[in-house]
């Protein structure tokens, strides 16, 4: 199963030994370099058409099938049913129709290597001794070649399927059932020479390359082993989630495929769990790291050399502080907007509903996460110091717009949580006995987890020009005895100057780059009521 296991740590930028984008790409998986080679070969000769996207949902469904056997990646309204009490049929169902599908695609790629699985299917049900059969089975299980491999998996899928229908035969099917079967597949798939996907944050050239040169250009940019692999790691995390919202459209408009549901909730289930692995892994190691590497720098820095290089050691730790503050706001917007569509947008996996509303309501969460997604690139992008909306930085065609549309509703957003926050401080007694009533101040810790959710990203995309004075005012909220009537007024004031900028902000979006697109107020506050739910 994906676990959220630290990816390894070599890797530098610009100056560097090592390029991490291309160890990541090249290395995550763990393969052997003669299993790279041998897989690399085998890929580039393969005749099927449109191969890449072929392959990455074999290895994306092969994925799932081990999230999925984790219920904190089923979408649903985050039910406070117990799992021992819950019938798991439907999640078998869908399980079981991720592996028809990955059969399906093993075959396409197997060409017709695929009639020989059949002709051994055969034998095994004819021959009458069990020596035979015993020599048979082994034969088939040597994976000395990717194609190899991929037969044994579309042999181990074939057996799985039928052992899940005869499950599904039951009248009820508990979680230790459903996680049993599932966990043989998992088995399985960790036995796969040569398809293997099942490490979290890991990456594959054949569809991870990242195409735009300027996001290239800034990781290469980024010095130091540490803060250079960082960057990268999150570059190619949020690329691999904006290519996981591709196949979830592919599969809503393939209309040739009874399968939506089963193919969807697996791939849903990856994304979840992706999501959590990054998330998790900045907010937990992100600053550790850094730390960690700028106390070696300082620690081979002589005592005679402190002075002269005072100002370029504390620029440094200014641009680490930058970058750790950068990948946290990440970890939390991901945070938020995951756990939002998850538990408020798709249906739960045994919902009922037709397959036509099934197909609408992932085109619409996909609607909905795609441009949280993009902004995430954007602000990290802008917060290492580049402008990366105005070159070509994703793959889908008119996606701009649809971006921009999710900046301004969050600034609306973001302007009535900015104002209602300065009002009850204007409105808090510093006075008040804070041991009587502990929680006076508790609505500051909310907003400063706002913040560093949805108001950084605005303060950096929308070039706030007050941002420093800002965040020094609600880093002293934060850092400093909150009874302190001076720190409360002047977080008031910047918090009331950041309101009036957002309104501006709001209305010169509104009249220039989204000219003639009405903004729905109703739909707006709707999604802030959810944002503050959570």
């Amino acid at each position: 199963m994906t676990s959220d296991s630290n990816p390894p740590t070599r890797g530098q930028g610009q100056g560097g030994a090592h390029n991490a984008y291309v160890e990541l790409l090249r290395d995550s998986r763990g393969l052997r370099r003669e299993q790279r080679e041998a897989r690399d070969a085998w890929f580039s000769k393969l005749a099927e058409k449109q191969k890449d996207e072929i392959l990455f949902e074999l290895e994306i469904l092969l994925k799932g099938l081990a999230c999925f056997a984790n219920p904190r990646n089923h979408p649903g309204s985050g039910r406070r049913q117990t799992i021992v009490s819950h019938d798991f049929r439907e999640q078998l169902a869908h399980a079981k129709d991720g592996m028809l599908r990955v059969v399906q695609l093993a075959r396409m790629m197997l060409g017709e290597r695929d009639r020989a699985f059949v002709f051994q299917r055969y034998l095994e049900t004819v021959l009458p001794e069990d020596n035979s059969r015993t020599r048979l089975v082994y034969a088939t299980m040597a994976q000395e070649s990717p194609e190899a491999a991929l037969f044994l998996l579309r042999q181990a899928f074939t057996n799985l399927i039928e052992t899940g229908t005869a499950m599904l035969r039951l009248p009820r099917v508990s979680y230790r059932v459903f996680y049993a079967h599932l966990s043989i597949t998992m088995r399985e798939i960790t036995q796969s020479a040569f398809f293997n996907p099942l490490s979290a944050l890991e990456f594959r050239p054949e569809f991870d390359r990242i195409g735009s040169s300027a996001v290239l250009e800034l990781m290469q940019n980024v010095t130091g082993e540490h803060p250079h692999r960082l960057v990268a790691l999150t570059f190619l995390s949020l690329y691999r989630m904006l290519r996981y919202l591709r196949l979830l459209d592919a599969i809503t408009l393939d209309h040739t495929d009874r399968r939506v549901a089963g193919r969807a909730y697996l791939v849903l289930a990856v994304l979840r769990s992706d999501g959590r692995a990054l998330s998790n892994y900045l907010r937990r190691r992100a600053g550790e790291l850094l730390a960690e590497g700028f106390g070696r720098e300082l620690g081979r820095v002589g005592a005679s050399d402190i002075g002269a290089r005072h100002d370029a050691l504390v620029a440094e730790g200014q641009r680490l502080s930058a970058i750790k503050d950068a990948l946290l706001t990440v970890s939390a917007s991901l945070r938020v907007e995951l756990r939002r569509i998850f538990e408020h947008e798709l249906p739960p996996a045994d919902s009922k509903l037709t397959e036509q509303d099934l197909r609408a309501r992932i085109q619409g969460a996909t609607a909905l996460l795609r441009p949280a997604i993009e902004l995430c690139v954007l602000f990290l992008g802008r917060a290492l110091g580049a402008t990366l909306e105005e070159g070509r930085v994703f793959e889908d065609v008119g996606v701009r717009r649809g971006t921009i549309a999710r900046v301004r509703q969050n600034v609306w957003m973001f302007a009535q949580i900015t104002r209602a926050f300065a009002s009850k401080l204007r409105h808090a007694d510093p006075t008040s006995d804070r041991w009587a009533v502990p929680e006076s101040f508790g609505f500051v810790r909310d907003f400063l987890g706002y913040f560093r959710a949805m108001g950084y990203p605005l303060v950096v995309l929308g070039d706030y020009p007050r941002a420093r004075s800002l965040v020094a005012s609600l880093a002293a909220l934060r850092d400093a005895d909150l009874l302190d009537p001076t720190r409360l007024d002047v977080a008031a004031g910047e918090c009331e100057a950041f309101y009036d900028f957002s309104i501006q902000l709001f209305e010169r979006m509104s009249q220039r780059e989204l000219a003639g697109v009405p903004f729905d107020r109703p739909a707006a506050a709707r999604s802030l009521k959810l944002y503050l739910g959570d």
